[in-house]
């Protein structure tokens, strides 16, 4: 099954000439860069590339929440509130803003399971669990306790589509005039 995806190579991995390295993975696996940009100052785009909508703030809060607790850190301490929608509000900011501050190489890949394979090849997103052989497992080794306790974003290198909407709405955002093929599967 052909499919779209979008991956994000962003500033972190820019910044340490990642670029080529992050792209020549995915070829090798047997991906095509159907459309690839590079990205600065479009901080419009990058609202509106994280969702807004309360589902979405929870469920990142939430993972916030876990990953506190799983460390014996208070988010209270840390972000001033235990509710999941508010800390899903204050990582939201911190993504945008770290996503604001370099260049960023927004790419459409294609290929069988496009969607699926991008995924194991990028890793875990917490850079610590990856399993090594992935990007995030062999490039980068930041985890959620050294990025809470400054404030920050997890440095994960790569921003990747997790399903075949999200994928979709993505694509549209990045590249408006990109047209898929009649092979292509949603």
């Amino acid at each position: 099954m052909r499919q779209f995806t979008l991956v994000i190579v962003k500033p972190d991995a820019y910044r340490r000439g990642l670029t080529g390295e992050i792209l020549s993975r995915f070829e090798r696996a047997g991906l095509r860069i159907e459309a690839i940009r590079a990205s600065s100052n479009e901080r419009d785009m990058i609202e509106n590339h994280y969702p807004q909508d309360e589902e979405w703030l929870r469920s990142v809060g939430g993972k916030t929440l876990a990953d506190h607790e799983q460390l014996g850190k208070s988010t209270l301490e840390k972000l001033g509130t235990e509710n999941a929608l508010e800390i899903g509000r204050i990582v939201r900011l911190r993504l945008v803003q770290f996503l604001s501050g370099g260049t960023l190489i927004p790419v459409i890949l294609s290929g069988n399971r496009a969607i699926e394979n991008v995924r194991r090849i990028v890793g875990n997103t917490l850079p610590v669990m990856a399993a090594p052989g992935t990007i995030r497992g062999d490039l980068s080794v930041d985890s959620t306790d050294s990025a809470n306790d400054e404030s920050r974003p997890v440095a994960n290198l790569v921003h990747a589509s997790g399903d075949p909407d999200e994928a979709a709405r993505e694509i549209a955002l990045w590249f408006p005039d990109f047209k898929q093929g009649p092979s292509a599967a949603s």
